[in-house]
């Protein structure tokens, strides 16, 4: 893992234009600009808050049902617009990827870097819906914050490296993503919580994504100002860093075929 790390450390400055250059063609020539990153979380919160609060009557307890959903919309959009355009970042640069010399790790990495700017746009959202619904958190659980970023961006990262990657030698990829990205949501706890305790017959199939102890993780520390499930919380950091090692090394050894089959 050296070499690639060495390799994209020292096109840092590359990263970055790319990263701004996948912000400006996103939000180019378009009227709302930035806002486009808040909309979809937004939009997706009131469609969920009105069909699961009023005919479901999920129990959130005390959090209101608007902030439990969208605190698991952000990180799941996060990862699943990071993951979808990391996926084509490949195909979309082949020029770049054929004609000029440069580790090639930089370009599904600006499309992750970029969602994260959305990301930390769409946050300032759950502020405005904590103060609209006078709901005040304990601020402790907020030093867990790097933590778990970091392990969502290691287990992003990985995915991404590994889709784009398989993108390239086999385009159904893209196709297959759409539709495991909407199965994936709804197997996470995104928009309901997953209480390993009432699970049943192959429920427990549900505990192996490793999304959900994210989810769960983020809502512990902003909801509830607690630390992370221990037990879930070591499992999604184990699952992120073996996605993370094995995505650059097998990305990097698979570099050399790249310009033959874009």
């Amino acid at each position: 893992m050296r070499e690639p790390l060495f390799e994209i450390l020292r096109s840092r400055e590359l990263l970055t234009e790319l990263t701004l250059r996948e912000l400006r063609i996103r939000y180019k020539q378009t009227a709302l600009g930035a806002l486009w990153a808040v909309f979809t979380p937004v939009l997706m919160m009131l469609l969920f808050s009105t069909i699961f609060a009023r005919v479901a009557k999920i129990d959130t307890g005390a959090v209101p049902y608007a902030i439990f959903v969208y605190c698991g919309l952000l990180p799941w959009q996060f990862f699943a617009s990071s993951v979808k355009n990391a996926t084509e970042s490949l195909t979309r640069n082949n020029r770049l990827v054929t004609k000029i010399y440069l580790p090639r790790e930089v370009f599904p990495l600006s499309n992750v870097l970029s969602s994260l700017v959305d990301f930390c746009v769409a946050s300032l959202v759950l502020v405005g819906l904590m103060a609209w619904y006078r709901f005040a958190p304990p601020l402790g659980g907020l030093v867990w914050l790097p933590a778990i970023l970091c392990v969502q961006l290691a287990f992003t990262i990985g995915l991404s490296l590994l889709l784009s990657m398989s993108n390239l030698f086999f385009r159904d990829v893209k196709y297959v993503l759409e539709v495991g990205l909407l199965v994936w949501m709804f197997a996470t706890s995104v928009v309901y919580p997953i209480n390993p305790g009432e699970i049943g017959g192959w429920g427990w199939l549900l505990l192996l994504n490793p999304m959900t102890p994210i989810v769960d993780a983020y809502r512990q520390a902003l909801l509830h100002g607690q630390p992370p499930s221990p037990l879930g919380f070591a499992y999604a950091a184990a699952i992120a860093a073996a996605a993370f090692a094995y995505g650059l090394k097998w990305f990097h050894e698979a570099e050399y075929l790249f310009a033959e089959r874009v």
